[in-house]
């Protein structure tokens, strides 16, 4: 047999997927670099998913147009550096078999090689020993060998053998691997959907694993090595640009500066951005310029680090994570109270369903939030008061209401964001609650602004329209000058573990002032990263975040 016709291709790619799905935890047990965007398992089971689930949706009975469906469901359902990659690779090799009736042997070979052309170029700085390395050889393999082939399970027989060469291959490419005595998790992810493809060829096709699975144990406890220094960006950012503006490779070039891992790839008005950043806002704030955002994840993986390195202190290096994920679509709501433009579009980029504009002299009322609660498809919902005197009516609402509603207790601004960066779109409900609750401890607030009469207070005589600026609820600096009392403030709420400082401006505040602010307090703080947005809250001068 020597051909693939469209009733073929669709079985491999069915039966590929489900040899993916099937063999997530395995995958992600291999991850264990400092803070993967979650788990490569999951997330390429996720993205294959999503392809498939497009692929089912109609009756598509060519290979165009099955080429088509894998591209876009995969583009939509993309999932972290792993998945952004495997969309390319089915993207290119949807792109070489357009408008074929069949696929010769030569035809999957210059696929193949399509597809690793594709995913290359996603790709700002590929590493070799990689996922990217083990689609090169394999491909490469494809284009030496496919004319001494007539039989297609022979050729798809050594191709198969390559790609488990190459794996084996990548901890001599990558010290990270060699050090933790494992192979590229993304690597494995390629080659287990390849032995998919191939069962599915040879009439032996898988079918999914119903069951949850455990990863079996791959090595000894001990022989595990995790990443213990810092690192250099701690936000991992995805989201989805719908824009005819721009093409991605030019909006690539406008971000690439913003951090590492960078991957935006696009194709018919869409836009999938990957980036690991310490801005995630100023990202977003760039995309918004072209379209409107969607499926946006923030997840801080500094977080996420200090995690993993507990978990190997305390027991020796158990890294497994859960091996299964909620859908993509979240499947909760989200209202969030804020007073500012600019606040309220960040808190919407973050995946805030509805804004309720209210803050310090405007508390909105219980009713406020029952008809903000009745706006919102979902049952289950949080709810972000961002001020301690909201609290109470936030939750006198969520007994009232018959849907699930928890109020995460945020009493300012930057324990909203807070918990919002620490939503995660592939667990559940619950877990959400926990860990977006925790959260807030893991950041200081201060605000900046001005006193309406004379007072004594926290040891400091102050003058009606002097400027003060409280941090954790005590004012703790006045004076006559915004810029002097926010750098107080500042000083202040900064001690040995600060990481990151945030302002946010007023409306009081233009721009050009608060950039000069922001270089003084680079040079004053040359080890943290300092970050700039636009909040447009009135009253305010600064709110700020340190964490």
């Amino acid at each position: 047999m020597s051909k693939i016709d469209a009733v073929l291709l669709k079985e491999m790619i069915l039966s590929g997927a489900n040899n993916l799905v099937n063999e997530k935890a395995l995958i992600d047990k291999l991850n264990v670099f400092p803070v993967p965007d979650g788990d490569t398992g999951t997330n390429m089971s996720l993205t294959i998913e999503s392809a498939v689930s497009e692929l089912e949706s109609s009756n598509i009975n060519t290979i165009t147009e099955i080429g088509k469906a894998i591209t876009k469901g995969s583009l939509m359902g993309a999932r972290g550096n792993s998945g952004v990659i495997l969309s390319q690779l089915l993207r290119g090799f949807a792109k070489s078999i357009e408008n074929k009736e069949e696929l010769t042997i030569e035809d999957i070979a210059l696929a193949l090689d399509s597809a690793r052309e594709v995913a290359y170029k996603a790709v700002i700085k590929p590493v070799e020993g990689t996922i990217l390395t083990v689609v090169r050889q394999t491909a490469e393999e494809a284009l030496k060998i496919y004319k001494n082939h007539k039989d297609m399970k022979f050729f798809l027989e050594e191709l198969l053998e390559a790609s488990n060469n190459s794996l084996n291959h990548t901890p001599e490419l990558l010290k990270a691997l060699k050090d933790a005595n494992v192979v590229d998790s993304g690597g494995k992810g390629f080659v287990v959907f390849f032995e998919g493809l191939y069962r599915g060829f040879i009439g032996e096709p898988v079918k999914k694993d119903k069951s949850e699975k455990l990863a079996p144990a791959l090595f000894e406890e001990e022989d595990i090595h995790i990443f213990e220094g810092e690192l250099e960006f701690g936000y991992c950012t995805e989201f989805m640009v719908k824009t005819t503006k721009i093409i991605p490779e030019d909006f690539k070039k406008e971000i690439e500066s913003y951090g590492d891992s960078l991957i935006v790839v696009g194709d018919d008005g869409l836009i999938k951005i990957h980036i690991h950043t310490n801005n995630p806002g100023e990202v977003m704030e760039k995309a918004i310029n072209y379209g409107d955002l969607d499926r946006i994840k923030i997840e801080n993986m500094r977080l996420q680090h200090e995690v993993r390195i507990e978990q190997n202190k305390d027991a020796k290096a158990e890294v497994v994570l859960e091996s299964s994920r909620a859908e993509i679509n979240k499947g909760f709501g989200i209202i969030s109270v804020a007073m500012g433009d600019g606040l309220s579009k960040i808190m919407k980029d973050f995946g805030v369903d509805h804004i309720i504009e209210g803050g310090q002299t405007m508390n909105p009322s219980t009713k406020d939030f029952l008809e903000a609660i009745d706006k919102i498809e979902a049952n289950d919902i949080f709810i972000l008061p961002n001020n301690s005197n909201i609290i109470m009516a936030a939750t006198q609402a969520s007994e009232i209401s018959t849907k699930n509603i928890k109020v995460i207790p945020t009493k300012t601004i930057p324990q909203g964001f807070q918990a919002l960066m620490n939503m995660s779109l592939q667990s559940s409900f619950e877990d959400n609650l926990s860990s977006m609750t925790e959260s807030i401890g893991y950041v200081k607030s201060g605000q900046v602004t001005f006193a309406v009469r004379d007072t004594s207070a926290d040891g400091l005589e102050i003058s009606k329209d002097d400027i003060i600026g409280i941090g954790e609820k005590k004012i703790v600096s006045a004076g006559k000058e915004v810029s002097a009392v926010t750098k107080m403030l500042i000083e202040n709420l900064v001690d040995e573990d600060s990481e990151i400082i945030s302002l946010f401006y007023g409306e009081d505040i233009n721009e050009d002032e608060a950039e000069s602010l922001i270089e003084e307090l680079e040079e004053a703080y040359p080890d943290l990263d300092i970050e700039l947005y636009h909040g447009g809250q009135p009253l305010y001068y600064y709110i700020i975040s340190v964490e």
